[in-house]
Parts: structure tokens; sequence; C-alpha cells
């Protein structure tokens, strides 16, 4: 299960660059506001930052024991959930030009916080 998360936070990372070079030289014009700019960089970067999580929670995996594994796994899977609800809402944000999408935001702010907090619980101490 590591591995299956390192190659999948990997390609979360390339894709992050991706998006935020095509933001960066094709959208600029498009995303005229500064708003809409913003809104852009926010995702890229949140995106950015849980691609390199789940790179962390697959090598984390590699070593653990099975009890720790299981709250890994279920960290690895809420940052996926939340790069697809919080950066792919201020994306289609972007795309649209329809604040309706900044509704699913939340969500993704939710796994987020979540992935960190079982990333936590996996290497809480034990007594």
């Amino acid at each position: 299960m590591g591995s299956i998360f390192i190659s999948i936070g990997s390609l979360a990372g390339a894709l992050t660059v991706m998006i935020g070079a095509f933001g960066a030289h094709k959208w600029k014009l498009y995303l005229k506001t500064i708003d809409k700019l913003e809104v852009y960089q926010t995702a890229v970067e949140y995106q950015f930052y849980h691609s390199i999580a789940i790179v962390l929670v697959g090598l984390l995996l590699l070593q653990a024991d099975s009890n720790t594994s299981k709250w890994l796994s279920w960290s690895g899977i809420a940052f996926g959930i939340g790069i697809l609800f919080f950066s792919g809402s201020l994306y289609t944000i972007c795309a649209t030009q329809n604040n309706f999408w900044g509704r699913i935001a939340p969500i993704g702010g939710l796994a987020f916080i979540v992935g960190w907090i079982f990333l936590a619980v996996a290497y809480w101490p034990k007594s």
C-alpha cells in the first residue's frame, strides 16, 4: 500500500506542477481578476502540500506495523479526497467563473484536517 501512495502522491505532484505552469502561462489572461488568480494559486498550493503529504504517508507505510498502517492508509485517502474536493472545486470556480463550486471546498478542507489528525493518531504514543 505504501508504494501506491508514493506513486499517487508523486503523480499528484507532477500534475500540480503542470496545472501551476498552465495557470501562470496560459490562463493568466483568462483569470483576469486578482481574486480569481489568487483562488487558482491557493488550489495549486494546497494540492502541492498534500501531494507531498501523500508521498510521506506512503514512505511511512513501508515501515509501519498493522495498527499504524490502518491510520496511515486513512490519512492518505483523506488527503486525496481533500485534493479532489478542495483544489478541484477551486479549479472549477476558475474554469467556469461560477462561485457556486466554492460550497464544495469546505468538504475538501475538512478532509485535509481529518488526514492530518489520522496521521497524528497513527503515531500517537501507545502506553
